[in-house]
């Protein structure tokens, strides 16, 4: 037992050990959701993100060193939004027929996912902390967490309250828009895209390209869109 300890302990200083976690962990919840035949609630992220935490807590890990070791995935945040772009301009006429109600959808969206977080924080008494980090919640990670340390926020607190807003749109979405009725693609694609970011455009590029597409411009325009309604809404309510 101490000399395999002992193998644990050289592993776990070793910055592609929780990489190589991170892979398999999402590899495996892909493979589940693939087996559940891309059933909502199998979320590969979400089921990812449990077997990743199951594995820190067994192995007494703190988040600083997995973090260390993982950190080229979130490097890669960057680059997957760009390459968002390539879908873009391969639907670039579709979207372009749909851009006056796809601009008025991210209007509305934006200003009720921003007034949404606000009223609540109000309604309950958050503390202005906690609102600050809430406010962003339907923007993609590094962008909410670059809006509330500006604003003076936690950011780390404004990534845990992306991701579960993410994962929650992502297994809403789909039944949600069956109930009601709605089977255009587009529509489908970019509301999954402006209330849940990336983890909903990933889940919109299940379903087909075309929703995936839109959600990915639903993705970086309300990104924008929510740097610049958010310090405007909290300043009005200081």
């Amino acid at each position: 037992m101490s000399s395999e300890f002992a193998v644990w302990v050289y592993l776990s200083r070793t910055p592609l050990l929780w990489l190589t976690v991170t892979l398999l962990a999402y590899l495996t919840a892909d493979r589940l959701a693939l087996a559940m035949n891309r059933h909502p609630i199998a979320n590969p992220v979400l089921i990812a993100i449990i077997i990743t935490a199951t594995v820190l807590w067994l192995t007494s890990t703190p988040y600083a060193t997995y973090f260390d070791g993982a950190k080229f995935v979130h490097f890669l945040l960057g680059p997957a939004t760009v390459a968002l772009a390539f879908p873009l301009y391969e639907y670039r006429a579709t979207v372009m027929r749909a851009l006056v109600p796809m601009l008025a959808a991210l209007l509305v969206g934006s200003v009720v996912a921003v007034a949404s977080a606000l009223g609540l924080g109000l309604l309950l008494d958050i503390p202005r902390d906690v609102v600050v980090a809430l406010s962003p919640k339907s923007v993609t990670t590094g962008v909410a967490m670059g809006i509330v340390e500006t604003l003076g926020g936690d950011p780390t607190l404004a990534a845990v309250l992306v991701m579960l807003t993410g994962m929650t749109g992502a297994i809403v979405v789909t039944p949600l828009m069956n109930r009601l009725g709605i089977e255009d693609r587009r529509a489908r694609g970019f509301a999954a895209g402006l209330a849940a970011h990336g983890v909903g455009t990933a889940r919109a590029f299940q379903v087909s390209a075309v929703a995936g597409t839109f959600a990915g411009i639903a993705l970086g325009l309300n990104a924008f869109l929510t740097a610049i309604l958010v310090p405007a809404a909290l300043s009005f309510l200081r």
